[in-house]
């Protein structure tokens, strides 16, 4: 939903730039690993160019919020989540879903495959449908490219190069903070809307038709937004989501009309609901021991 979530490639540059406070500070292998993902943005890339931007970008996320470390709960959702994955375009992705150990009530995506939901939305959810959708939805994501193109966007405000030149011309010696940090700056401020409204709602229509395709009831992710709809919009579990996606009203609204009765004929399916219920109360009773 990246974002329910914050874009991938500002989380990248913030974590690189932690700390990072004078020129004797800067991690400058680190840094060229983040000019390498975005550089790697600019032109067109293939399949296995994704996959290793994916894997950059995943890997600095969980290094900041760790997957649950419960086996059975990952292995179903991910069993849930490929089996989704497989009616969409892009099946033969190297698809990885993982459950992150946070109370934020949030889902994201990076580009080749990566798919995270935290252990706050997860208990959020009445059904294995509602997962479904919510995972279609950030299958969407992936499957069109919305992470990418918005690094392709980053790299046309010439972000890309003026880090590349940085980190050639300076070569780890001083004079390059104040540089560093209007790098940053400026990648904040792109990247901290959300992705564009165009392409949440897109990917809202799109996660609805793979659920149905897989089995499940569509109308789970309009469920989802109706509890979502009904949460506190002060909590700050909410903040991210809040932050960087259209209202859950303004995405029920559109995926309604959008879905009018043709998908009502596959609205009664209740696929894998005992496995959802078995899978969530073990999920509970560990959260309720943290």
């Amino acid at each position: 939903m990246k974002r329910w979530s914050l874009p991938l490639a500002l989380l990248v540059v913030a974590t690189t730039l932690s700390g990072c406070t004078s020129t004797g500070g800067l991690d400058l292998s680190q840094l060229q690993n983040t000019i390498t993902t975005v550089k790697h943005a600019v032109a067109p890339v293939d399949q296995q160019e994704e996959e290793e931007i994916g894997r950059d970008a995943a890997a600095i996320l969980l290094g900041a919020s760790k997957p649950i470390g419960d086996p059975a709960v990952q292995r179903y959702v991910n069993k849930v989540g490929l089996w989704v994955a497989l009616q969409s375009e892009r099946p033969d992705l190297n698809w990885h879903f993982a459950v992150v150990d946070s109370d934020d009530i949030d889902a994201f995506a990076a580009p080749g495959g990566y798919v995270f939901l935290t252990r706050g939305l997860l208990l959020h959810l009445h059904s294995e449908a509602e997962l479904a959708g919510v995972l279609g939805h950030e299958i969407t994501h992936v499957v069109l490219k919305h992470h990418l193109q918005e690094l392709q966007r980053a790299a046309r405000l010439d972000l890309a190069s003026q880090a590349v030149q940085y980190q050639l011309q300076q070569n780890g010696q001083g004079g390059g903070a104040a540089l560093f940090n209007q790098i940053a700056g400026a990648t904040r401020n792109l990247y901290s809307k959300g992705l564009d409204k165009d392409d949440e709602f897109a990917a809202d229509r799109a996660g609805v038709v793979l659920a149905a395709r897989a089995g499940y009831d569509p109308y789970g992710l309009v469920a989802v937004l109706q509890t979502l709809e009904s949460l506190d919009p002060k909590s700050g579990k909410l903040q991210l989501l809040i932050a960087t996606h259209p209202t859950p009203s303004d995405r029920i609204a559109a995926l309604t009309a959008a879905m009018g009765e043709r998908l009502d004929k596959y609205g009664s399916q209740q696929e894998g609901q005992e496995r959802f219920q078995r899978v969530i109360k073990s999920l509970a009773a560990t959260s309720a021991v943290k």
